[in-house]
């Protein structure tokens, strides 16, 4: 090969790896903010920076949020909840109202690189019985409109995050895959519009709600470290659920006419405590071998090129719902202030790990403990972790979490300590009728953490209204 030619073939070369890069660089993360004492906008943006992060999906359009993104670089993904879908779905003038306000005032004002639009989150739930059937596509539809009329519908795409529940397969081979049942006909009328309209098909895939749901589950086929026993599907090898999970959506699509729409992994990712296999061990496993996987470019057998997704989540949130389960608070990538729970690796921006949060301000350091003198069997020690728990967050508590190795003792005070620092750490949340004391020797334990609270403004009213309601608890048990 001459010289020049070789110089052709190299810049040939470095332009396709240029290519490849720009395609499957940059996972995005989801952003929640359901939490007592959430970081500051600012320093979340400034983590999103610092880790390389590109793309970021919101649950919500947080105004204050959205100001921290503009002028960033990030692409942001803005979230509609599903409480708004009636309003939406019935009125046009009303999702008019909400793009001026959400989309185009930030679009033109100062930059935030907005690309979609998610209306409503995982609405056809089984849990949910049918409440978000009718108005999530009246929605989806009139938040279209809203777009062009706005001049906005070529830029930011809609599209609806759906539950990998929306489709299965009646064997375990992708290929028997199509829509459930009792909402076959909503979803191709979903897909249809969707495609219409350019727009991507959002799917949230968990496979450590597999092993959560079965005990019987194939522990290494949750993972992407190779399965023994892979599944053949008629050529198309299957060594690890999410790659069979993701192909049964393809095979759904592929089966009603829609094999070529997009596909935006909304929600993937494991998380670190409240459950046996919630731990950093098999976090760190799993995110790493999806992250390998995705800046790789490597896709899935029926999907073989560069994957869109979103990791499941940024940061724990300590105010989620823990109906599905005590693992719910604690998706994060970071703890609640921002620290990295383990090394994970997002790509050649961050080749030595996780960056931490800058700057983070702390509360003093002091705890709530059970009174070493205080007695055990008080009538008051069943009531107050009741309440200290139902308002605070004991989910690292229980068999195979964190702190499941406490004694009774130590049990009380993490469930005191939690109820402290969610209320800022005021004397009054630290007064368990004989049973609390504060103190300044950190209790934790081992892998068990003993938290301080960051510094913000965001729970002192909260914090206020749950004392009162604490204080005429008590006067009534005393009483």
């Amino acid at each position: 090969m001459g010289c020049g030619k070789l110089k052709r073939f190299l810049v040939m070369v470095l332009f396709i790896e240029l290519l490849v890069c720009s395609v499957v660089s940059g996972i995005g993360v989801n952003w929640g903010t359901q939490a007592t004492h959430p970081l500051p906008p600012s320093t979340v943006v400034k983590m999103l920076k610092d880790n390389g992060i590109q793309k970021v999906k919101l649950f919500d359009a947080d105004s204050n949020i959205l100001e921290a993104l503009k002028k960033t670089q990030i692409q942001v993904m803005v979230g509609i909840p599903n409480d708004m879908l009636y309003t939406l779905a019935n009125s046009v003038q009303a999702a008019e109202k909400w793009v001026s306000k959400n989309i185009s005032a930030h679009i033109s004002s100062g930059g935030v690189d907005i690309r979609y639009v998610a209306v409503g989150n995982e609405p056809f739930l089984s849990t949910y019985n049918g409440t978000f059937e009718s108005t999530t596509l009246p929605a989806l539809q009139n938040i279209q409109s809203a777009l062009v009329k706005a001049g906005l519908g070529n830029r930011v795409k809609v599209t609806t995050p759906l539950n990998a529940d929306v489709y299965q397969s009646s064997s375990d081979k992708p290929s028997d895959g199509d829509f459930r049942t009792d909402i076959h006909d909503l979803m191709i009328k979903i897909v249809s519009f969707l495609s219409q309209n350019n727009a991507p098909f959002t799917v949230n895939i968990y496979p450590f709600i597999s092993l959560y749901a079965d005990p019987n589950f194939p522990m290494d086929y949750a993972f992407f470290n190779g399965f023994s026993s892979a599944i053949n599907d008629n050529g198309k090898i299957y060594d690890n659920v999410f790659d069979a999970n993701h192909d049964t959506l393809v095979w759904a699509l592929q089966k009603n006419g829609f094999g070529n729409l997009p596909i935006i992994v909304g929600e993937i990712g494991w998380p670190t405590d409240g459950d046996r296999n919630a731990n950093l061990q098999y976090a760190q496993r799993f995110n790493q071998g999806f992250t390998s996987r995705y800046l790789g470019g490597k896709g899935t057998p029926m999907r073989p090129g560069p994957i869109d997704a979103y990791l499941f989540s940024l940061i724990d949130e300590d105010s989620k719902s823990i109906q599905p389960g005590n693992f719910e608070r604690h998706w994060g990538l970071f703890y609640y202030d921002g620290k990295p729970k383990y090394q994970l690796s997002l790509g050649p921006t961050s080749p030595n790990g996780l960056v931490a949060a800058s700057g983070v301000a702390y509360l003093p350091k002091k705890w709530c403990i059970m009174k070493p003198s205080a007695n055990l069997n008080s009538d008051q020690v069943a009531p107050s972790v009741s309440y200290a728990c139902q308002n605070a967050d004991c989910t690292s508590l229980g068999y195979g979490t964190s702190c499941g190795n406490l004694d009774v003792q130590g049990n009380i005070s993490y469930a005191f300590n939690s109820y402290f620092q969610v209320n800022d750490q005021m004397d009054s949340a630290c007064k368990f009728p004989g049973l609390s004391v504060v103190t300044e020797r950190d209790p934790s334990v081992g892998d068990c953490k003993f938290k301080i609270m960051i510094q913000t403004d965001s729970a002192v009213r909260i914090g206020s209204v749950r004392i009162l309601l604490f204080v005429f608890l008590f006067l009534g048990i005393v009483l």
